[in-house]
């Protein structure tokens, strides 16, 4: 299997200034991110001795933890071209659409997103997932990086509630972190691109 990589930011450290600021941009995605790259390496590598001596027993241990520093390698890469300098405001076009479809409102559906992800049980991520094929949008609390994730649904706007992603700034704030992103940081041509291409198999 090809090794993971850590991607390089789409902006500068400071670029998300004020409301994300670079220390802990630097720190969340040069330590943190990379931890769960190399790790996913290391899983795999292990995955793969243990496969071929047949122990498994240390199959299965490892498929864990493929499955916990996969999961956070493949959120944070999704949540990095989630935000911009130039970010926030409303959805707009087909996504905008697909919200009021699926929420009933683009309110009721910026509600559910920051109430969602601001009951995050402990570590985790409010995600925005879009069904393959269909293109149906649904809100998940998605616990450590892997659990509750839903087979089939692709998440297309995540936002990193584990502390490290916010607690230089907001402390135990949790909610101002949110919102920061909701207004001011969510990269929504972003999402309304990975909406398309999760659902593109509709034709």
């Amino acid at each position: 299997m090809k090794k993971a990589e850590l991607p390089q930011l789409p902006y500068p450290l400071d670029a998300l200034e004020p409301h994300y600021d670079a220390r802990t941009l630097e720190l969340h995605h040069g330590k943190h991110h990379l931890a769960y790259v190399n790790s996913l390496n290391a899983a795999l590598d292990k995955l793969a001795a243990a496969r071929a001596a047949g122990d498994f027993a240390l199959v299965k241990h490892f498929e864990r933890e493929v499955a916990f520093h996969g999961g956070g390698h493949i959120l944070h890469s999704v949540f990095w071209t989630n935000l911009s300098p130039d970010g926030g405001g409303a959805p707009a076009g087909e996504l905008a659409d697909a919200l009021v479809r699926d929420f009933g409102s683009l309110t009721a559906f910026d509600a559910q997103m920051r109430a969602a992800t601001n009951a995050v049980e402990g570590s985790g991520w409010g995600v925005l997932a879009a069904e393959t094929g269909s293109g149906r949008l649904t809100i998940l609390q998605v616990e450590k990086h892997q659990n509750l994730l839903l087979p089939g649904w692709v998440p297309v706007f995540v936002i990193d509630v584990w502390e490290h992603a916010y607690y230089l700034k907001y402390q135990n704030r949790r909610a101002e972190w949110v919102d920061a992103v909701m207004q001011h940081l969510v990269n929504w041509p972003d999402v309304a691109g990975r909406w398309a291409r999760a659902g593109a198999a509709r034709d």
